[in-house]
């Protein structure tokens, strides 16, 4: 027990003063590892209830675009515009799943993945008020756009998204989800609110993505449409959650500090192509590993302490 509390403590100095000896570039790309891994936990807490959402670009995309219109039209500086962005697209999320959340499997998946288009269609065409396909400039940026201070905002967001998986773990909404993905006859009869429990899961994971999403339009000052919605926030959050391992809290964040590194490598030497070798790990994953990482490492320590 004391060399699990020794590790942690050791892994919170490390992100605390890693700044220290860090570069610029090398401080970008732990933001964006950082976001990533948010968006990778998010994913995973929607589909421990057996609801695979392609949506996650959508609700980052609105993330980026409310917080950035609230820093422009009502001079909101950048923290509570981070927060307002995360608000308003979960409570658009819970509106939304009082509609969606009825269908199930692939039907579920493609209508996120619809919204997310959706959504990037009606920034694209919303003339001044959006940019329109030019995209917004933020002129203000949190933190004056300092990499170290934006570091730590990328990291307490993280730690967000940590908090919000350990209370699902730990919680009733544990028991609950799990019922809900093996069998929902079973939850239904066992008194679960399937319908209710399902919309806030929505709403907080999706919040969570417009948090990362409002925190990287603050922290680069410009949104595009296609940047915004592009399709890496939600095909590399997946792959991340699936390398470190499906339904807990640190597969995804192993997962996303592997693939989130490696990326940077990929989009340097196959700029156009990276996606590409993101799906190939997806199916290598599921086919070879489907545990992931951790659930490897799970099953031989067990086997070697039989």
């Amino acid at each position: 027990m004391k060399k699990k509390y020794i590790f942690w403590v050791i892994i919170a100095l490390a992100a605390v003063t890693i700044p220290l000896f860090s570069g610029p570039y090398q401080m970008s790309v732990l933001r964006t590892v950082l976001t990533y891994a948010a968006l990778a936990v998010s994913w995973d807490m929607l589909i421990r209830s057996g609801q695979l959402s392609f949506g996650i670009a959508g609700f980052f995309g609105l993330g980026t675009y409310i917080s950035a219109m609230c820093s422009i039209y009502l001079n909101m500086p950048g923290i509570p515009a981070i927060i307002i962005g995360g608000i308003i697209t979960c409570l658009i999320a819970m509106a939304l799943g009082t509609i969606i959340l009825r269908l199930r499997g692939m039907y579920f998946a493609i209508t996120t993945l619809a919204l997310g288009e959706i959504f990037r269609i009606i920034i694209r065409n919303g003339g001044e008020f959006t940019g329109g396909p030019e995209g917004l400039i933020i002129k203000k940026l949190v933190f004056d756009g300092g990499t170290i201070p934006t570091y730590y905002l990328a990291l307490g967001i993280l730690l967000v998204a940590v908090g919000a998986s350990i209370y699902f773990q730990k919680s009733r909404f544990h028991l609950a989800l799990t019922t809900i993905r093996n069998n929902e006859r079973v939850a239904m009869t066992s008194g679960i609110n399937i319908y209710k429990t399902l919309i806030i899961v929505f709403g907080i994971t999706a919040g969570i993505q417009a948090l990362a999403g409002a925190s990287f339009a603050q922290m680069y000052g410009f949104v595009t449409p296609e940047s915004s919605f592009s399709g890496d926030y939600t095909l590399l959050p997946l792959a991340m959650s699936l390398l470190g391992g499906m339904y807990g809290t640190w597969g995804p964040v192993v997962g996303a500090f592997l693939l989130g590194i490696l990326s940077e490598y990929l989009k340097l030497y196959i700029p156009y192509g990276h996606l590409i070798i993101y799906g190939i790990i997806i199916v290598f994953v599921i086919l070879v590993m489907p545990q992931g990482i951790l659930g490897l490492l799970k099953k031989k320590f067990r086997k070697e302490a039989v």
